[in-house]
């Protein structure tokens, strides 16, 4: 029962944090929209301090941790800037929605497989450093990739010639 719950929480989360993105994609990207999302995220490790989810081994925590770097892969490769006007702004993937819907599916799949061998605490603990895996190296990027268009926004206000538009700013 709270299984089925929960996975019907996870698909309205997912579709909520879909309808956010492409909503925040229409607004002025900036520095701190790109890095407080892992900042923020990172409250999420006082989950370990509740007992249960220390049972995590560190061969586990290595796992969830590589497997958000894999997954960082895909959301690094599609998400770039361009300048728009005066500002830049994320430019829209069209594979967002779904990379987005495959790693739900990703979750749920693997929670109803691995969900009858590790406890509910510990999972949820997996998730979160594998979240938090994936989240960190893609923000991380878009930051770095963030001040490559920045530079180029610049160069363009001051007179040179750098291209306006940028279809990906990092080689």
């Amino acid at each position: 029962m709270y299984a089925t719950l929960f996975m019907i929480l996870a698909v309205f989360m997912a579709i909520f944090a879909l309808f956010v993105r492409m909503k925040a994609m229409k607004r002025p990207a900036n520095v701190k929209k790109i890095l407080i999302p892992p900042i923020a995220m990172s409250t999420g490790f006082l989950m370990f301090l509740y007992p249960p989810v220390r049972e995590i081994t560190p061969l586990e925590v290595i796992e969830a941790f590589s497997v958000g770097l894999l997954f960082s892969i895909i959301l690094i490769k599609t998400s770039s800037f361009e300048i728009r006007g005066k500002d830049i702004y994320m430019k829209r993937s069209k594979a967002f929605p779904f990379i987005l819907i495959g790693l739900l599916v990703i979750r749920i799949v693997f929670k109803l497989i691995f969900g009858i061998y590790f406890e509910y605490e510990v999972l949820a603990g997996m998730f979160f450093i594998l979240a938090f895996g994936m989240i960190l190296p893609w923000r991380v990027a878009m930051y770095l990739k963030f001040k490559e268009v920045e530079k180029q926004l610049r160069a363009t206000r001051s007179g040179s010639k750098w291209p306006v538009k940028s279809e990906n700013p990092t080689p």
